[in-house]
């Protein structure tokens, strides 16, 4: 049996070589990877960009994931970062670390996981770089197009406002809780769903087409990201109760739930990296296909010399996130990077 090619074995341009004819070409490149900078087009006269990391040992581990489930997770996290604003993608960029002994296979697989979740939505990987390093680092920066509309921020969400979310909540959390477990036979979906997640990218669009007055993506949990949208907008948020309103999510969980002893609201709630949609719309319009009320806007946050007060029929103890009217039940707001 041959031994596997590894890093080692080739220099920076064979690498290269390899993995520039696996990546998508995209509609709005101009100059793609082989120059000093790619050259994309803009013709909205804007453009919208992010960027985010996946660190070996921190985000995912070898040992349960693919080269290709860390290109896909890469591109989806960022992809769903530019749809949150209203925006398409158009291209992204991304910078590799890799350690000499890692097989050239398991570079090559991700860059086809790249490839596939960018043509998916008809994106480009138009560049990067590429270092050696410990452990593996992807870093991906992405941009898109707003078509003309005004980008959707966290800081537009009014009093009056529905709640809503495209996607699923919870899974990506079950499936890594599976894993940590070895566990992850009893429910492989929930495990693919933290490998592969496949947030509904267009959901995006069609919130900003829809009138969306604030929006971003769940990836560090329902609880801290509502949160987000809550703080940045001066509002409170009231959630309805998630076991009838995220009744699809909660039956979706309950394998591993029963397996692991754990409750579903901790999951729901605090569980990231399922990258849907979290939105606000003014009451009376049409939500877009594929999202469900949760919640709504229920008063706006006003700020005195020495303490917050709140407009609007909520409790004395002011909380940027209900649950029902009163406190969340569940330990901790999400996923924070240095918290843990």
């Amino acid at each position: 049996m041959t031994d596997p090619l590894l890093v080692a074995d080739l220099s920076e341009s064979q690498l290269l070589s390899r993995i520039f004819p696996l990546l998508p070409h995209g509609q709005a490149t101009i100059v793609g990877p082989g120059d000093d900078a790619a050259v994309v087009r803009a013709p909205d006269g804007r453009f919208v960009v992010s960027t985010d990391v996946l660190v070996e040992n921190h985000h995912f581990r070898r040992a349960w994931s693919s080269g290709y489930d860390v290109g896909w997770r890469a591109a989806m996290q960022n992809l769903a970062d530019c749809a949150a604003m209203g925006a398409r993608t158009t291209s992204l960029v991304v910078a590799l670390v890799i350690p000499p002994s890692l097989e050239v296979e398991w570079v090559t697989d991700l860059a086809r996981g790249l490839a596939d979740a960018c043509a998916l939505h008809g994106a480009a990987v138009v560049g990067g770089d590429l270092s050696g390093g410990e452990n593996v680092v992807v870093a991906v920066t992405v941009h898109g197009d707003l078509e003309g509309r005004g980008p959707v921020l966290r800081s537009g969400a009014r009093p009056g406002d529905v709640l809503a979310h495209a996607g699923v909540l919870g899974r990506s959390a079950a499936g890594l809780a599976l894993l940590e477990a070895d566990r992850s036979a009893v429910s492989p979906g929930l495990v693919e769903s933290f490998l592969r997640p496949a947030p509904p990218l267009d959901s995006g669009v069609d919130a900003a087409v829809a009138g969306a007055t604030a929006m971003l993506d769940v990836s560090d949990g329902l609880l801290r990201d509502a949160g987000r949208i809550a703080a940045a907008s001066g509002v409170v948020l009231d959630l309805e109760d998630p076991y009838v309103v995220l009744a699809g999510d909660v039956a979706a969980l309950q394998p591993a739930c029963e397996e692991l002893g754990t409750d579903p609201l901790s999951w729901l709630l605090t569980g990231g990296e399922d990258h849907g949609m979290l939105a606000t719309f003014p009451e009376g319009v049409q939500l877009p296909q594929g999202f469900r009320a949760i919640g709504r806007v229920k008063g706006t946050v006003v700020e005195t010399s020495d303490r917050q007060t709140w407009t609007g029929s909520i409790p004395e103890s002011p909380m940027t996130v209900m649950v029902c009217g009163a406190a969340p039940t569940v330990d901790g707001p999400g996923w924070d990077h240095f918290a843990g």
